[in-house]
């Protein structure tokens, strides 16, 4: 490490009580996403809470611990807490508190947000950040800080704000680029040496019977030389599972979140990645939430490629390989053909993410795939069970997916390809794979919303 590298981290080493005096009254604050949200830093933010007014953050799938900010004001008073997409901790806290809220983005664009607000304003409604507060890796011998699983937008917050803090953690994996993996000492503000806390992870669910029939409809659309974007969950560890015991050979992986089932691919020797026109031999994605195993497996591995948003989730960038397998989940799916992948009714559950993105991508990628899967039923608590194909969405559901968007549709009872389809086959096809319980109903509405033929059959 160069003595200019060492006396710009000296000169600019504080504690996080130091470092959050440069928060004023009506600012902006970037906090990092997922595991990149500050703990020190976001403490002493809280304890300021009596000298401070109008101070917004903004955030990303917000993990545990509950941000202090919200614990010591949790009437609103001073912070209002935004959150790009909801996790089950963020639910909760929108449930309980008057000041959580769901700021919806398409994911893609989400860095020119920044670039927008300093220059264009009138095209983007929220204001020019002030500060980015973010953890990262401890600063290396070149003098950048790493910013390990949450590479993101990151880079582009850090560069366009005012007040730039890095609180150290050093259990954050070292990952390589790709681009705008890290940050120079002489682009941070503060530096804050962290406490080091373990980093959230998330444990793989056992897929269920469900998960593995959808899997197993699934199967038939990933061929050798897919490049295959899996997120979390029952379904996608049942699909990792029998690709890891099927004959497929050279897949490649350019996904948002990278998650566990890519290791167990990577190691089985089924994704090589070898195939793919851009990014050839490397697991390309933008973020990472899983267990302590896929940490350890990214730390200096130079066949994963860390990247920033605007380009993994471009859909333009997505469709340069060829045979690109997009599978998200899906809430709900209605007689239109329409995806709600994020509310139930007024409730949000989640978020838009990066699932437009992908779907876009994948449907122009050459010989691509975007595949919407999910449960044909929903139980609720009391023992009822609902349909989750159903006539339309009820009031305040979300429109995540428009119908012209969507390509293939799975449930545990098949698969239906809606491209290019007509309102009265969607409505067949998909009634063809909703629960056998349900599709009189269906057909019922189908004839109610005219969009149902006299020779329609379900077989």
């Amino acid at each position: 490490m160069s003595r200019d590298f060492k006396q710009m981290y000296r000169d600019k080493l504080c504690t996080a009580e130091e470092a959050v005096r440069a928060i004023k009254d009506g600012f902006w604050v970037d906090y990092g996403f997922f595991n990149g949200k500050p703990i020190q830093c976001d403490r002493a933010l809280a304890a300021r809470k009596a000298e401070l007014k109008e101070v917004y953050i903004l955030s990303a799938v917000t993990l545990p611990p509950v941000p202090e900010v919200l614990l010591q004001d949790p009437a609103g008073e001073v912070f209002t807490y935004n959150d790009f997409h909801f996790s089950p901790l963020s639910r909760i806290l929108q449930e309980k508190l008057p000041n959580v809220f769901y700021n919806p983005i398409l994911y893609s664009d989400c860095e020119r947000y920044y670039d927008d607000a300093e220059n264009d304003p009138q095209v983007v409604g929220t204001p020019r950040r002030k500060a980015s507060i973010v953890q990262a890796c401890p600063m290396d011998e070149n003098g950048y800080f790493n910013f390990g699983l949450h590479n993101s937008s990151t880079f582009t917050s850090m560069t366009h704000t005012e007040v730039v803090i890095v609180e150290t953690n050093s259990k954050l994996p070292v990952c390589l680029g790709g681009e705008r993996e890290r940050i120079h000492i002489s682009q941070v503000t503060h530096v804050v040496e962290g406490e080091n806390p373990d980093l959230l992870e998330l444990p793989t669910p056992e897929p269920s019977e469900t998960d593995k029939k959808i899997a197993a409809n699934i199967m038939p659309y990933i061929t050798d030389g897919s490049c295959v974007q899996l997120g979390i969950g029952g379904v996608p560890n049942a699909i990792g599972l029998m690709i890891a015991d099927s004959d497929l050979q050279d897949l490649g992986c350019h996904t948002e979140m990278l998650v566990d089932s890519y290791v167990d691919l990577w190691e089985r020797g089924k994704m090589t990645g070898m195939c793919k026109n851009i990014d050839r031999g490397k697991m390309a994605f933008t973020f990472a939430v899983g267990s302590k195993r896929l940490y350890d497996f990214m730390h200096n591995n130079p066949a994963v490629a860390s990247y920033n948003v605007e380009y993994i989730n471009h859909p333009n960038i997505i469709a340069r390989n060829d045979k690109v397998i997009s599978i998200n989940q899906s809430l709900q799916v209605d007689l239109y053909s329409q995806v709600n992948a994020e509310s139930m009714g007024y409730k949000q559950i989640s978020g838009n993410g990066g699932m437009w993105d992908f779907v876009l991508g994948s449907y122009w990628s050459k010989g691509g795939r975007s595949i919407i899967c999910l449960p044909s039923t929903h139980t609720k608590k009391d023992g009822t069970m609902l349909s989750r194909i159903v006539p339309v969405f009820e009031p305040g559901s979300i429109t995540t997916i428009p119908r012209q968007m969507v390509n293939i549709v799975v449930t545990e009872y098949g698969a239906v390809c809606l491209k290019g389809d007509s309102t009265w086959a969607r409505a067949e096809k998909l009634i063809s794979i909703a629960h056998p319980d349900f599709r009189d109903q269906l057909i019922e509405a189908a004839q109610a919303q005219k969009i149902w033929r006299h020779s329609n059959k379900i077989s």
